[in-house]
């Protein structure tokens, strides 16, 4: 308690004296990765060591690196017989080994003033910007079948943007102060949470598992962080460089493992404080459930965030820029093969212009090279990442074919001998409410309905309508009018809503993203209330004069 005490009132103090000059930080610049450039010659050094060998990844909790019974691989997408990762599942008891861990080093670390926290995550983007971009760039591209500038983006650029641009938010927010008045002084404290907050990670962002680690972890909580089964060998990167960083153990502790396992035992778990998650609706929900389910047991109510991908549309007016529409949808839809929860994979277009858009599309579409991202460098994209996916993508490459009201116009073919790759397919429908234009697909195939031109109106209701997601969404029209009236029809069809450009490429602290709806509780990662999402403020008032009075003036 003295402990405790003494802390306190260290951080009252570095609160009223603290300068409240601003954090400098920028984006990070994406490199080119051009022939002869010393980027490119060490990341093909990376891309060679990882030739062919299978990395093994523990889990780890604390300092210690435990191996279970459960043993299972990583495959690359693009060559199925090449076993990227070698891991295991934690099983009940070693999560609940985890918990306690945490539970147990979380009071120290909360108590760390966040500035030091924040120096880890600047010192990890500084190691990621340089010299661990390559490892991580490769392990993102063997592993998760990204091309370079995917990888790039992702890997490098985002999730340093999340490292550096959260540390700035945390330390910036210690001044966001409540009004003091003469005789008092009130100070709010950001705490962590009290328990440990669990972080579920998806396959096709590196930089998203180090943001839902990572930022729980920057405000004073623990965090149990299952990655993805698909994205082991990066995560692990990410994992290793954060404790390289000076991350003390137990404060993120690295559980990969079964998914209803991993939701049966922190959902159990009295200390259970939170859940950041990114993957599918079904999988959300059911966690939210079980938390539900069990809230007599939790000393808190638990925070729970969620992002769980769109049906993302490209709404197309009479009076928008042809060739734009084309690029930014080529783009959007196929770029990592629509593995994007942003991608574009429903499209609205006018009679009047779809001649030439379709032309446009079709051009670009036969000269798209799908491959081997690591062996081709102007391969566009790569496999999708595993054969659940592809079955799944198969389904409706078949339902496209069958169905009387579906149109293949380009692509519609697959194959899975070597890797799970799937051609850029674009499909015509007659039925705007045909299920390939509400259901998530999460592969490269787009679905165009081609409307009346006069009926745009009706068509923007029917964008707001048709899918239960709300993601993001783009607007292509150079009437002023059309724009304002998209703009109110469309406001809560999506969370990140893009004018004459595509639905894809938020950047952190320019384009915060998130959903409502099916696609999530909107919280906004990349801006700076998000570090806000995974705090328990308190209110301190401190009074400088005594009280000599238990009456007040009218009582006299």
């Amino acid at each position: 308690m003295l402990r405790a005490r003494v802390a306190l009132c260290q951080s009252l103090r570095r609160l009223r004296t603290s300068s409240c000059a601003a954090v400098e930080v920028k984006n990070e610049s994406i490199l080119e990765f051009k022939e002869g450039s010393p980027e490119r010659a060490q990341l093909l050094k990376a891309l060679q060591e990882l030739k062919g060998k299978t990395e093994e990844i523990p889990c780890v909790v604390g300092d210690d690196h435990v191996w279970t019974k459960d043993i299972r691989y990583q495959l690359s997408p693009f060559n199925h017989s090449h076993k990227v990762a070698k891991f295991c599942y934690a099983d009940k008891d070693l999560i609940n080994r985890a918990i306690q861990a945490s539970v147990a080093a979380r009071r120290e670390w909360d108590l760390k003033p966040v500035q030091d926290r924040a120096q880890i995550l600047f010192k990890a983007a500084d190691i990621i910007s340089g010299p661990k971009r390559a490892e991580v760039l490769a392990k993102t591209m063997v592993g998760q079948g990204k091309t370079v500038v995917q990888a790039e983006i992702d890997a490098a650029a985002e999730l340093i943007d999340f490292f550096r641009f959260n540390a700035k938010h945390a330390i910036e927010l210690q001044h966001q102060q409540p009004l003091s008045v003469e005789g008092s002084t009130n100070t709010m404290l950001y705490r962590g949470l009290e328990g440990f907050v669990a972080a579920v990670a998806p396959f096709n962002f590196t930089a998203i598992g180090g943001n839902l680690a990572g930022t729980p972890a920057l405000m004073g909580n623990v965090v149990l962080w299952k990655p993805s089964d698909t994205a082991m060998s990066a995560s692990y990167a990410v994992y290793k460089i954060l404790r390289e960083s000076g991350l003390p153990p137990n404060i993120i502790q690295f559980l990969p493992a079964d998914g209803p396992v991993f939701g049966d035992t922190i959902t159990a778990s009295e200390h259970l404080a939170g859940i950041n998650f990114t993957g599918s609706v079904p999988t959300f929900k059911r966690l939210w459930k079980q938390v539900a389910e069990n809230l007599d047991r939790y000393r808190n109510f638990p925070r729970v965030a969620g992002e769980c991908g769109g049906k993302n549309f490209h709404f197309v007016h009479k009076s928008a820029d042809v060739q734009s529409v084309a690029m930014g949808t080529i783009r959007s839809a196929f770029e990592y093969g629509g593995q994007k929860c942003s991608a574009c994979s429903r499209m609205y277009v006018p009679d009047s212009l779809w001649p030439q858009i379709k032309k446009e599309l079709l051009a670009v579409q036969k000269h798209i090279k799908v491959g081997d991202p690591v062996e081709d460098f102007g391969t566009f994209f790569s496999a999708v990442i595993d054969d659940k996916s592809f079955g799944r993508i198969k389904k409706w490459l078949d339902h496209a074919r069958s169905s009387p009201k579906l149109t293949v116009i380009a692509g519609g073919n697959c194959d899975d001998k070597k890797g799970y790759f799937v051609e850029p397919t674009i499909i015509e429908t007659k039925d705007p409410q045909d299920p390939i234009m509400n259901e998530e697909i999460f592969g490269p195939v787009l679905t165009v309905y081609v409307y009346p031109e006069n009926q745009y109106t009706d068509v923007l209701r029917l964008i707001d309508n048709t899918s239960p997601y709300a993601l993001t969404g783009a607007v292509f029209a150079r009437d002023k009018n059309v724009l304002d009236e998209a703009a109110k029809v469309l406001r809560n069809a999506a969370g990140n809503y893009y004018v004459n450009d595509k639905s894809t490429g938020s950047i952190v602290a320019q384009q915060p993203f998130g959903g409502s709806r099916a696609s999530g509780t909107n919280d906004k990662p990349g801006g700076p209330h998000y570090v806000l999402r995974w705090t328990s403020p308190q209110v301190v008032k401190e009074t400088h004069i005594p009280l000599r009075e238990w009456k007040y003036p009218y009582m006299c």
